[in-house]
């Protein structure tokens, strides 16, 4: 699939909106191709005046004023005062609020791992009885958000104590469609496709892929990302999630087999632009150049979402650049996964205005009024796509609906000394010489020794 930026619906409705609308609120209630009824409805449900419920969350900036605006509807449809506080300290701050009592009713956690941290010590609520069963029938591969957000209790039972608001796509293969045009290539719907489209390149005298690890003290995550997809592609998510955990030891054949999916075209010197040794040394930012080069010193980069703010100025994407799903296999019926990150809701306090909160989250307007603003991604199923701000967003939306299973970024699961350490360097020794059994064995000797 691909994106392909032009002013729609939602771009129209925006502007509309700030015309007839006041204030804080910048879309007028009843404008545009939000789903009122929703808001409506729950607005009929809800008389919560002289109420407050207090959020504290990752979102600092730009995004704060996006997610006051998205959250002041709460404020006119039930009389409750919402106040949020970002903090670029998120992480320590909820920690500290909440052994301390003071918690706020609401965190937005960045990562499952410190969710499932506070849940397992008795500090988050559990959702209300029944969400488990509204998410798995209301978002895009359903089960998977509720593995995400299902946790062990101080009691040691499980329940669901995070919901998932704003997610984020890594699975995308970026390329240009000027190159892709002009050389008659087709976009591949399946991994089959795509290393016959690298062959196909390479026959032509082109180089097919930009890579690169670099990342200062950081360097070596892009190449865990990879790994993480082939995870995904070659195994099932069952397997994902015993990796992640170490139930399937690092060291295991089949993390070894997605480690050297990656290195088919990661460690061919007629596959990468520069060849495999520049992989190592070129900076993640820098890598997606060759795609704007001319001719293309490259025609596809595998990379998140956000990779676009390293485009060059002026990039359209859609026109100057584009991209696609980095596809499943056909032939190992695994449908089609989604690797990323997001957000996800817990209840630190809870309280009447929290509990209608959560309810809210539930509503397709409570992401809509955010997805209209840019910046957003959704798996809820029930929200009208043509609110998504951009073209590429709504792209981007689809692949995500579309997806049989979504799995967060495994390295940020794992403790920080494998995820944000032994893995990162490790696949820069892989990328430059060292054996998948070699690298895998050290990275597993290094989780054993912090057991």
């Amino acid at each position: 699939m691909t994106a392909r930026l032009y002013a729609g619906a939602a771009a129209l409705a925006l502007i509309a909106g700030i015309a007839q609308a006041d204030g804080h609120q910048p879309f007028a209630v009843g404008e545009g191709d939000f789903s009122w009824d929703s808001y409506n409805e729950f607005a009929d449900r809800y008389d919560l005046s002289g109420q407050t419920v207090e959020i504290t969350g990752p979102w600092t900036g730009n995004e704060k004023e996006k997610v006051d605006k998205a959250f002041s509807y709460f404020t006119s449809a039930t009389g409750a005062t919402v106040n949020y506080s970002g903090s670029d300290s998120f992480e320590q701050d909820i920690v500290i609020s909440t052994r301390s009592g003071s918690a706020p009713n609401l965190a937005v956690f960045p990562q499952p791992g410190l969710a499932a941290d506070l849940a397992s010590q008795g500090m988050l609520t559990p959702l209300p009885e029944g969400t488990s069963e509204w998410v798995r029938d209301n978002y895009a591969a359903g089960q998977s958000w509720v593995d995400l957000g299902t946790y062990a209790g101080a009691d040691g039972a499980e329940d669901l104590y995070g919901m998932f608001y704003r997610v984020d796509v890594k699975s995308l293969v970026w390329y240009s469609p000027i190159a892709f045009d002009e050389s008659g290539y087709d976009i591949p719907e399946t991994m089959e496709e795509l290393k016959e489209l690298t062959d196909l390149i390479v026959e032509d005298g082109g180089t097919p892929w930009c890579i690169g690890l670099g990342s200062g003290a950081a360097t070596g995550w892009p190449a865990t990302d990879w790994v993480e997809e082939m995870m995904l592609r070659t195994q099932s998510p069952e397997d994902y999630d015993a990796w992640v955990s170490n139930e399937m030891k690092f060291d295991d054949p089949r993390v070894i087999a997605a480690m050297d999916e990656f290195g088919y075209f990661a460690r061919n010197d007629d596959y990468v632009s520069g060849g495999a040794t520049a992989v190592a040394n070129t900076d993640f930012r820098d890598s997606p150049a060759g795609l704007f080069a001319i001719p293309p010193d490259c025609y596809m980069h595998r990379q998140a979402s956000f990779i676009p703010a390293f485009f060059p100025e002026g990039t359209v994407v859609g026109d100057d650049v584009d991209f696609f799903y980095f596809p499943a296999y056909a032939d190992k019926d695994l449908g089609k996964p989604v690797l990323g990150a997001g957000t996800l809701f817990g209840i630190t306090s809870p309280s009447d205005a929290t509990m209608a909160f959560v309810e809210w989250l539930k509503t397709p307007i409570a992401h809509e009024l955010w997805m209209a603003q840019g910046g957003f991604l959704t798996p809820h199923a029930g929200v009208n796509s043509e609110t998504y701000a951009e073209d590429s967003l709504r792209a981007q939306g689809d692949i995500l609906l579309n997806a049989t299973t979504f799995r967060f970024d495994a390295s940020d699961l794992m403790p920080g000394e494998i995820g944000a350490g032994a893995f990162w360097t490790g696949m820069v020794d892989y990328t430059t010489g060292a054996s998948a059994e070699e690298v895998a064995k050290g990275i597993q000797d290094r989780w054993d020794a912090i057991q």
